[in-house]
């Protein structure tokens, strides 16, 4: 597995992506930034770089964070506890990924229910489908507003225990 032709995320995608292009509008979100995490190749280094995501967002008191991944298999190790570390310091995470949690090859107590994951756009394939066409298994607007209401949703209910 790993990080096919249709998972591609183009120069023009990251341009006009709709997950930015959507929190930023929104009047209730203070998007604080963009954080690009590249995926080690040791273990150490996975969680490593997982921690300092935790850390970043800590640092940032963001009240809740919405991440994007662009492939499957290795990537979701260090994708798995990045969700973990930041979800550990009570930030509220969504995370998309082209496949859900259950298939991850790493799994935590933070994954139940965090996940919200999108499909190829042919129907009949099923979630993390491999196709030829570039970038047809990318985050769309729709993704990305599911993605903030989950969020939202989360935090509300954080607010509430808190």
């Amino acid at each position: 597995m790993g990080l096919g032709t249709s998972m591609k995320e183009t120069t023009l995608h990251y341009y006009r992506d709709p997950l930015v292009e959507i929190l930023s509008e929104d009047e209730e979100v203070n998007l604080r930034g963009i954080m690009i995490v590249g995926s080690p190749d040791k273990n150490e280094d996975k969680y490593l770089s997982a921690e300092r995501v935790g850390v970043s967002l800590e640092c940032m008191r963001a009240d809740g964070a919405v991440f994007s991944c662009n492939g499957i298999g290795n990537n979701h190790v260090d994708y798995a506890h990045s969700i973990e570390a930041a979800e550990k310091r009570g930030i509220p995470v969504v995370a998309l990924s082209l496949c859900p949690a259950e298939d991850f090859v790493v799994q935590n107590k933070y994954m139940d229910g965090v996940l919200c994951f999108y499909k190829t756009s042919d129907k009949a394939s099923q979630a993390g489908d491999e196709t030829t066409v570039l970038a047809e298994n990318t985050v769309t607007e729709t993704d990305a507003r599911k993605a903030l209401a989950m969020l939202k949703l989360k935090i509300r209910k954080r607010e509430k225990k808190g």
